[in-house]
């Protein structure tokens, strides 16, 4: 598995929320340019899992968010940590919706 999602982006819309499933896993939300603005997780304690956070998105999208992509994924509080230190790799940075962590308790990758 690539440490970067690399998924194809889709338009955040009801009609493609309403496709997903209720499994766990990680996602990530951009805005039009592709630019990541958040990178979340559904985890065995959410509501409808993957399927449930993206319609909380869908309702109330953090601002400048027109697009996601999903990974099922067991593993998902280690993947989504995953995927936020490899942002931190290449944008020097958190995505700036993710407020509710804080950068110096991820570890350092290097990704290829």
């Amino acid at each position: 598995m690539a440490v970067r999602m690399d998924k194809s982006w889709l338009s955040l819309s009801s009609e493609n929320v309403t496709k997903l499933a209720a499994h766990l896993g990680v996602y990530q939300l951009a805005n039009d340019d592709g630019e990541i603005l958040y990178i979340g997780m559904a985890g065995g304690r959410t509501l409808f899992g993957l399927k449930g956070e993206l319609q909380k998105a869908l309702d109330e999208p953090p601002t400048g968010v027109t697009r996601f992509r999903v990974e099922v994924n067991m593993a998902y509080r280690t993947r989504r940590l995953e995927l936020l230190a490899a942002h931190v790799s290449d944008h020097g940075g958190l995505p700036i919706a993710n407020t509710d962590i804080d950068e110096s308790s991820l570890g350092r990758i290097r990704p290829g």
